[in-house]
This record gives structure tokens, sequence and C-alpha cells, in this order.
């Protein structure tokens, strides 16, 4: 493309376009151009999905091509003017990399056609046209004007690693597509889902393109380099030390092959480790480079500038050079096989990043940067055993994240919950609930999902959001400076010698390790803390008033204070207090925290010393029930009450003593017991908790039933008669039934017994009249007809019906035991339940000895009574024992009658 002196300057997107460099994308451009404007002037949603490795330039050539078709489309009447291209990466070293590798093929300045704008850096102007910005920054974009004014599309780039901002910046887009029908989305992935994403982007039924780029990797060596039995891969506590020297002695090896050396490993830590190792050993003509998050713009620009000439490069980096990021003269790659994913304990609320093995998808992404530039190497430090073992591909971020920032995205938008919205894989309700249940806690949320004005506030702060709304209340009352530089300590990555934040605060001041790092952090904090009016905030006048000592007057924070001061307001529920006296030297320290979380101080750590902790950060590992504290500050227990008072409650425990219970007034914050007062008696409501809770402990057994002929008991068998014969609406009255239905007969009962002993003696609960609470009405009345208790025989007496054995267990039917003179004149055997069930008669001798069984009392006279009545007349001869005992008259006596 040409042009001439006098006319305007030619478009440099276009020019690029024009003579683009030969990458395999190439091919595909003039497909992706099509499809884009196959819509144009209907005015419909373009979506496209494309797929390309590493290495293809889809990052490169994908954005201007869209702003080019987004300039053409501005050609057409009608249309409204170009707005600019959004790409969004997923962490900030690629964003500003890929603006600054794009900028350079234009032949201009980053700021110009091509600008970045990344947490705390941007560089763009009126005249930018392409903007790679991270996801999170898209994502507050979108949240402050969700039609996105002056974009024209977004381009998604790295879709496949699914980060937890990413999946949500996704589903949000396209919620929000319904206000823009012109808005362009291209999703680019390297290995991505196409059974979802396509169905997600498409519209009205129909799936969105696919643009499908094909590998240009020059041949790949695999070699393997598995460590020794002495240097796992993993140990409790992390990546051991031996294996890090394994893989700094594979990349000593690996400098035998020609090119520069790019080594994957999982952290900033492991890096640094990894890095001094290779300082002390590698060649003088060789450049040991890290490459990091932590790192400043400066040095990880020259991680990814070229080898000067004579020269070679080791750069030791964590994923961030998986994709997105071209680290040139690379040829070969050393894959420590080891990768950070997040996790999240949903019932201690305790999250984190854990080293696990690398899956197989991000080991063939990280050995693809070898095989870019000519035939490459990757030396994986693992068997093939291992390496077949591992995972397809990595967890996604949000099914296995803390999704509290999620939460608050979600509700700011007005979908608490993220019902509605379009996922690739929607948030896990678990995780979801103890996100939702944090926001409550920390006043970001209203019990309708709804955000308050300072969870508005706070989700407008580019960082974590305990920190961020630590940040914001804490610059009401130190001022926005001392807030950020405060806050600073937990957002920047610094890690506090023994725990101690103070600590830390002091060396960072006098210029300690990470110092500049510290001040670019609180300056960027420092800028985010004037956001929004923060409106009924408990905390903040609790807090001055204790810190004032109840007085008129400015309070005065001293710099340890200030840091106890924000680590108590990122985590109110980790406020601490020991367990136990200050321990002797060289001994942990126990704490217990308003959450509920065992933590414990590492030995010889200055905060030992200290009853009440404000804990910032922790780390718990697998297999341990307390948490150990990386990173806290001493505060008072006033400031405690302070901050955690919506924690603060006074109640009332109960403990048994054998069947008997003692009571006690318990003030607590959180788990933490303040205060115990003993009481004279128990409560009723917690008298009826604790039979309750003993029951549902110990079974239904605990429970005055009685022997056999216990009334209670008794009426449960005739109940379970009842219910067995004629079912609804008589009751179920087994363990499992009366467990489930505690709260209709069995706490009536107890507070009734509790108000007449105050001790609650449990033999005292009336479990008859417990019981009838259950029965149903108006058939209650028909009790006594259906399940009687007794029996009138032809004698007239009343005899007890037995619906229990000796051993207590319920009768398939009622026994009814009555001598065989009584039941002269009876001529069919009686039934209850509405004659649904017939007796079993056991016909006893004048000494009431057992002589006959029976149900059937017409068929017992007519054949065994003659029998029987032969050896009752030998037995017994002053009684009568007539011939015929349907005629003869019923008798009690004992006397001969006529």
């Amino acid at each position: 493309m040409s042009s001439t002196p006098s006319g305007p300057p030619p478009d440099p997107i276009a020019r690029l376009l024009a003579d683009p460099p030969q990458l395999p994308v190439v091919a595909g451009l003039p497909h992706l151009r099509e499809l884009l404007t196959t819509a144009t002037t209907s005015g419909q949603a373009r979506s496209v999905v494309v797929t390309a490795p590493p290495g293809t330039g889809k990052t490169t050539l994908v954005p201007p091509l869209v702003a080019d078709v987004a300039r053409q489309s501005a050609d057409v009447p009608g249309s409204p003017v170009p707005g600019r291209v959004l790409v969004t990466q997923p962490r900030r070293v690629a964003a500003r990399a890929a603006a600054r590798r794009l900028a350079s093929l234009l032949g201009e300045k980053v700021g110009q056609s091509v600008g970045y704008a990344v947490r705390g850096d941007r560089r763009a102007s009126a005249s930018t046209r392409i903007e790679v910005v991270t996801a999170g920054l898209a994502l507050r974009r979108l949240q402050a004007d969700p039609d996105l004014p002056g974009v024209s599309a977004v381009v998604l780039d790295e879709v496949h690693e699914r980060s937890l901002e990413g999946d949500l910046l996704l589903a949000l887009l396209l919620d929000a597509r319904a206000l823009r029908e012109d808005l362009m989305v291209v999703a680019m992935s390297a290995t991505v889902d196409l059974a979802r994403l396509p169905r997600m982007l498409g519209e009205d039924g129909a799936q969105a393109p696919v643009l499908d780029v094909p590998s240009a990797l020059h041949p790949l060596q695999e070699r393997w380099a598995p460590p020794p039995a002495s240097a796992p891969r993993l140990g409790p506590r992390g990546v051991p030390r031996e294996f890090l020297a394994h893989v700094a002695a594979t990349t000593l090896q690996a400098l035998e092959d020609p090119g520069d050396v790019l080594v994957f490993l999982p952290g900033a830590r492991e890096v640094d480790d990894v890095v001094a190792r290779l300082h002390a050993q590698a060649p003088r003509d060789v450049d040991v480079l890290p490459l990091h998050g932590r790192l400043g713009p400066k040095a990880q620009d020259e991680a990814l500038a070229p080898s000067p000439p004579g020269r070679r490069r080791v750069v030791v980096s964590t994923n961030v050079a998986e994709s997105s990021l071209t680290v040139p003269g690379v040829r070969v790659v050393v894959d420590s096989t080891l990768a950070r994913e997040p996790r999240v304990d949903v019932a201690s609320d305790i999250s984190g990043l854990v080293t696990v093995g690398a899956s197989r998808a991000e080991g063939t992404q990280r050995g693809g940067r070898a095989g870019r530039e000519g035939p490459g190497v990757v030396v994986r430090c693992c068997s093939p055993a291992d390496w077949a073992r591992s995972p397809q591909a990595p967890t996604p971020e949000i099914l296995s994240s803390d999704l509290t920032r999620t939460a608050l995205e979600l509700a700011v938008w007005g979908a608490p919950g993220g019902h509605g919205l379009a996922w690739i894989d929607a948030p896990p309700p678990p995780a979801m609930a103890v996100a939702a249940r944090a926001l409550d806690d920390l006043g970001l949320v209203t019990q309708d999902g709804g955000v308050t004005p300072l969870g508005r506030a706070v989700a407008a702060v580019p960082t974590e959001v305990r920190q961020a709304r630590a940040l914001l209340l804490a610059s009401r009352i130190l001022g926005a400076r001392r807030a950020a530089e405060t806050t600073a300590l937990l957002t920047s990555g610094l890690r506090a010698s023994g725990g101690d934040l103070t600590a830390l605060a002091r060396s960072v001041r006098h210029g300690g390790e990470g110092a500049s790092l510290w001040r670019e952090e609180a300056r960027r904090l420092e800028r985010a803390a004037g956001h929004g009016e923060l409106l009924g905030v408990d905390e903040l006048d609790a807090v001055v008033t204790v810190q004032a000592g109840g007085e008129t007057g400015e309070p005065s924070w001293s710099g340890a204070d200030a840091v106890g001061l924000v680590a108590a307001l990122a985590h109110p529920q980790w406020i601490a207090r020991r367990r136990g006296p200050v321990p002797a030297a060289g001994q942990e320290a126990r704490y217990v925290s308003v959450g509920g979380v065992g933590m414990r101080v590492a030995a010889g750590s200055a905060l030992t010393a200290s009853q009440w902790l404000a804990v910032a950060e922790v780390d718990r590992a697998p297999g341990r029930s307390e948490a150990l504290v990386r990173g806290a500050a001493p505060v008072d227990q006033d400031l405690a009450l302070a901050v955690a008072g919506r924690w603060l409650e006074e109640s009332e425990e109960v403990a048994w003593e054998e069947d008997r219970l003692r009571a006690r007034q318990v003030r607590s914050l959180g788990a933490i017991t303040l205060s115990q007062t003993p009481l004279s008696a128990p409560s009723a409501d917690a008298a009826a908790n604790a039979v309750v809770a003993r029951c549902l402990e110990e079974g239904l057994g605990f429970l005055p039933w009685g022997g056999g002929e216990h009334p209670a008991s008794v009426l449960r068998a005739r109940l379970t008669l009842l219910h067995k014969a004629l079912g609804e609406p008589w009751p179920a009255v087994d363990d499992e039934a009366l467990l489930a239905r505690v709260d209709e007969w069995l706490v009536p009962a107890v507070r009734a017994a509790a108000s007449r002993d105050k001790r609650l003696d449990v033999g005292r609960i009336d479990l008859t009249e417990a019981l009838r609470g259950l029965l149903p009405w108006p058939e209650a009345a028909r009790l006594d007809e259906l399940a009687p208790e007794r029996l009138t025989v032809p004698s007239g007496s009343q005899v007890r019906l037995s619906y229990l054995d000796e051993q207590g267990e319920v009768l398939e039917r009622p026994v009814l035991a009555v001598r065989v003179q009584e039941c002269f004149g009876w001529k069919d055997t009686p039934r209850v339940a509405d004659s649904r069930v017939s007796v079993l008669l056991h016909l006893l001798s004048p000494a009431r000895r057992p002589v006959a069984v029976t149900d059937d009392l017409h068929s017992f006279w007519e054949g065994p009574y003659q029998q029987v009545r032969r050896e009752l007349r030998g037995r017994y001869p002053k009684h009568a024992w007539p011939e015929d005992p349907w005629t003869a008259p019923a008798v009690r006596g004992t006397r001969r009658r006529g």
C-alpha cells in the first residue's frame, strides 16, 4: 500500500493488513473478515470463535482486522462512528506485551493507534483504535456502562485459560449484548470446548461461526528428566528445595542445546529460588532473568526483549509465559510440570493457591513455546508415567476459586447468584452460598441480594473485596494516604517474616526489600480510595469512638495500630484470641478466630506475645486442622469488639450432669468466649434445645419411656398399631418420624418440665402428654374406641389390652390375657382398629396360667375347649366348667355355681 506526499497519511492498520508478517493466522484473515461483515447492513450482532494454537499470530493480527472491519462499517450510511476495539488478556504482563508488539508492527509508539490499560498503568489517547486491557479492567468498564459507548468490538483472547474474571466477563458481555446489537464479539482460544462456546455466542438458536487456524509449529523433541527419589516434585509443604535444585541442574544441561531457554515454575517464590541458583552456576555469557506478575514493568519488559548479540538468556517464568506472550529466541523449554491453582475450603472460608501437577494441556502449551521460531526441545521434569497420569486440562477457576468478588460483581450487575446468565460452567452453588454469606457479613449486600452503597464502592476498587473494603473504611479514619500505604501491605504480595505485618511495615518504610513495589501499590490504592460515598457503616463510628476513648476530638493512630485496624477491617472473621498464656520459647502460639478457624503462629514470632490478633493471611496445609498465620498485627480487645461487633452476642449454654442440666450465660465474639456466668436454672428454650440435641445424638432411648406398662410406651404402641392399620391421619411414631417432629411434641413437653423443675430432671418430662400433641383432630376423640387400653369381657371385667411384649417391643396384634371362665358366652374374637385387627386371646386358668392361645374364639369353643375343660375340671374342681360354653354364664369368682 502506497501514498502520495500531498495526500493523507496511510492508515497504519490498513497498511499492516496489506503487508502482514508471515504468520499462520494470515491465511484465515479473509474468511474472518467475511464472517464479521456478513451482518453489517442488518445491524445484527456479529460473533466469531477463532481457534488457533499458540504462536500462530492470532493475538497480533486478529485485533487489527476487527478494527479495520469496524472502520469500514462506519462508511455504510447510517452506521455509527467507529469505536475502538477492546482486546482482553488474562494478565497485565501479556496486555502490555501484546500492545507493544502490535504498536511496533505499526511503526508507532504505544498509546497512538494501539494502547493498553492495566491495573495502575494506562497508555492510550483519543486516536487509539485498539486498546489491550485485562479482563478485570474490562469488567469494571462494563459495570460502569453496560452498553460500552465508544467500543465497536470486544476481542476475548485466551478464553481457554478459563480465568475467573474471563468467565464472568463473557457472561456479562453476552447479557449486555441486548443493548448493542451492532457490537462485534470475537472469542479466541488455543483449545476450547467448541460444543459450548459457539452456542453461547450464537443467536436465535444458531451457533456462532468458528474459524480454525491450523498449527505451524516446528518439530519439537520431547525429553524426560524425572527427579531422583530424594527430590519429589511435591512435598507436604509445597515444592521441596531439592526439586528446585533438580530443575536448576536440568536447565544447565539444557544450555547444551542452541537458543534461549524458557523455564516454567509454579510460582514467584520458586522462580526466585531457581534464578538465584542459576546466577551462581550459569556460564558468564548467559543472562538469567525472572518473569512473573510481581515484577515491575521494567523487569518484565527486560525478560521479553531479544537477547543482545553474543549472549544467551534463561528466562525463568511462572505461567504468565504459557500463552499470549512471545519470548523471542526460545528454542528450549524446561517444564517443572507443576502449576498453581486456586482452591477454596467452603466449610472454613479459607482460600488460596495450591501447587499441583500441571495438566497435559498446560504442558503442551508450554512445550509449544520452543517450536515457534525453529525446531525445539521440551524437557519435562517428570517421568512419562507421571505425564500420562496428568489431568487432560486444568480445573476452571470458577469451579475451584473463592467467589466473593464474583458474587459482588453479580450483585452490582443486578443478577445475584448469576441466575439467568449464560456460563461456560455455572458457579457452584455451595461456593456461591459461602460468598453471599461473606458479602452479608461485610455489609456489602442487602438481604434480598442487592448491593449496598459500601458494596458498590468496594466493587469499583481494583483489588480483592476484603482489602478494598478495608481501604475504603480505613481511609475515612486514617486518611486516604495512610490507609493506602497500610492496605498495600496486604495486596503487594510481600511476605511478612514470622507473619508480623507491623515489622513488614517498618521494613518497607525504611527502604527494605520490596519497598518500591509497596510504594507503587500504595499510590495505586490511594487513587482508588476516593470511590463512592460510604453511608450507614457502623464500624466507622464504633472504631472512632473506641480509639478516641469515648471523648470528642480526633483520635490518633500509631503505625502498629493502623496496620491492625486495616487487617481487622479486611478480615473481621479472622480476628483471633490466643488460647492460654504466652507460649514458652520455641513453642507455637495457638489462637481461635471469630469465625471458628483454629490458627497457629510460628515459634519465635513476635506475634506470640499478643493476646489478640487481626489476621490478614493464613495458609492451611492438607491434613492440618489449624491454619498457619502468614500475616497479622496485634490489636486490643476494644478494637476487636468494635470491628467485629456484628458477631458479639450473649447466649445461654447448658451442659448435662448425668440426667440434669446446668446452665451458664456466655458472652462471645463469634467462636471466641469472652466471659461465662453460672445460672441458677436453664431457660425453657435452652433446656428444650439441649434435650433435642441429645436425642438427635443418642436417640430417643434417652427419654423416660419407662417399662412395658408405662403410659407413654403404651400410647406409642397404640399409635403404632393405628398408623399401621389405618394410615393417615394417624401419625407414625417410630424414632425417625418422632425425631423429625420434635418441635411439635417434645419441645413443648420439655418447656413444661423446665418450668416445674429448674434443673430439669429428665425423668419428669411427661411423654404421654407430649405424644398426645401429635394426635390428629377430630380423630383423636376415637383413640380409646379404635385402640382401647382395656376391653370389657362377658364377665363384666375390664381387662388390660397389651400392645407391647415383655421386652417392650410393639406386638403385631394386641394381646388380651383373660381367664377362660370370664369368656363364656363370647362367641366371636374381639377386634380393634375399626375391626381391621383381631385381638390375640391368651386364655388362662383360675390361677392365671396360660392354657390356650387363639385368635379364633368360635373355633376354640367348638373343638379344643373340651380337652381344656377335662384338664381344668380335675385341677380346679370347685370351679364351674360347663359343657356348653356358648350359653353358660361368665363368672369372675372362684366358687362353683349351679
